[in-house]
């Protein structure tokens, strides 16, 4: 009698859970590879990301480079890409037919600009090689037997596999990870990344929509700053410098409840002194001109007028004529001013979760469970994620390959 093909059940159809169980039915073509997805749709986060483009991966040009953009995880992730690279992710599309195209900040996005090309990609290679694809599921239970994994699932349904992949993603709570917890598997608390900031007190909310291209951004008590473009918004601050920022200071600005001082040095290739000689050049060369009409270089007129006038310089009043008390509060508004924030909002687009399984509990070469034999983890579901950038679909990628490719024991594509 023929033995039964082993069985993968894959739980969670988004990018790492594809991923890997592409790899493990190119790897592996005689296993049978299931895929459960709790929603009625696939790859939903691949659908919205990048505005509906679909930020891939990130063009950097060295894998040290690459582990850098991962506030959690990069160590780990180290050996790991030296596997599966941001230039095997380029190769892997455009060798299944999406070309991409590599942005001047770095990001890689299909040349459609349309993310639906990436998402139809990964589920067309998964039905070519025979993934059996399964949407709307509800898994009730999970049970770990000596060699067999039972999948109960609503209303009753039991499905057995040989081997369990976990990709379901983040979690907003600890509790969403309890089963696993349960086996032994240490969860790091779950707290948001990715995140911008609420200032409902700013005097900048009306200037919704403008943005400065290199600002240095930090947490005033801590070493978290952040370099980069940031934009204004009718509720704060967002834009990459801010994004990277909330990435990195994640923990921290949970402990606060959210509630934290934010500085910014609106152009961060100057600082204190550079400045204040600038505002005496600009009181010498342009002694006749209003201040409100001439910008510090890198700013917009718009936001430079908004801190003329909040720094105490009226708006008729000419260079040779602005008070030096009002230069000096200009000065100060331009190098470190400083806003109260009270809240945070998603960004939608990129929303990542800091925490989930411990890396210390996962086996480094194979992402298979140390405590539960047969059991592996791809994505989000792994206290792993990056920043803004492509950073995180690459550790989907990533570690979907190599969950995949070491799901049935020692093979490779």
């Amino acid at each position: 009698m023929k033995k039964p093909a082993p069985h993968l059940v894959v739980v969670g159809g988004g990018a790492a859970g594809f991923f890997a169980a592409i790899t493990a039915a190119e790897s592996f073509p005689d296993a049978r590879i299931t895929i459960l997805e709790k929603n009625r749709t696939l790859l939903n986060k691949v659908r919205i990301s990048g505005g509906g483009r679909c930020n891939v991966t990130n063009a950097v040009p060295s894998l040290s480079q690459l582990v850098q953009g991962y506030p959690r995880g990069g160590k780990f992730l180290r050996p790991l890409v030296k596997q599966f690279s941001n230039a095997d992710t380029v190769r892997w599309f455009e060798d299944r037919g999406v070309p991409l195209k590599t942005e001047p900040d770095g990001r890689i996005f299909p040349v459609s600009d349309d993310s639906a090309d990436v998402v139809q990609c990964l589920i067309d290679t998964a039905r070519r090689q025979r993934v059996e694809i399964r949407t709307s599921i509800n898994i009730q239970s999970i049970d770990c037997q000596p060699d067999k994994f039972s999948v109960r699932l609503a209303p009753d349904e039991l499905i057995l596999a040989d081997q369990l992949l976990i990709a379901s993603g983040g979690h907003p709570n600890a509790s969403g990870y309890g089963w696993l917890a349960e086996l032994g598997h240490t969860i790091v608390p779950p707290v948001p990344s990715l995140f911008t900031f609420n200032v409902p007190a700013s005097p900048l909310l009306a200037l919704a929509g403008v943005s400065t291209p290199k600002a240095s951004v930090r947490v005033p008590g801590t070493r978290q700053t952040q370099e980069g473009p940031v934009l204004l918004t009718h509720w704060g601050f967002s834009g990459p410098a801010v994004l990277r920022l909330s990435a990195w200071a994640a923990r921290e600005l949970a402990a606060c409840n959210y509630q934290f001082d934010v500085a910014f040095n609106w152009n961060a290739e100057t600082n204190d002194q550079t400045v204040r000689q600038l505002l005496a050049d600009y009181r010498r060369i342009h002694a006749r001109k209003q201040v409100v009409s001439v910008p510090a270089p890198g700013l917009p007129q718009r936001l430079w007028r908004t801190l003329v006038l909040e720094a105490g310089v009226p708006e008729t009043t000419r260079w040779a004529d602005a008070p030096a008390k009002a230069l000096n509060r200009l000065c100060e508004l331009l190098v470190n001013g400083t806003f109260r924030v009270a809240g945070k909002t998603t960004f939608k687009e990129e929303f990542v979760t800091c925490g989930g399984i411990a890396l210390s509990d996962v086996n480094p070469q194979t992402l298979e469970s140390l405590h539960q034999p047969g059991l592996f983890f791809a994505g989000e579901v792994l206290d792993i994620d990056g920043i803004t950038g492509g950073y995180n679909f690459q550790a989907a990628w990533t570690t979907g390959y190599i969950a995949g490719k070491n799901c049935f024991g020692k093979n490779s594509i």
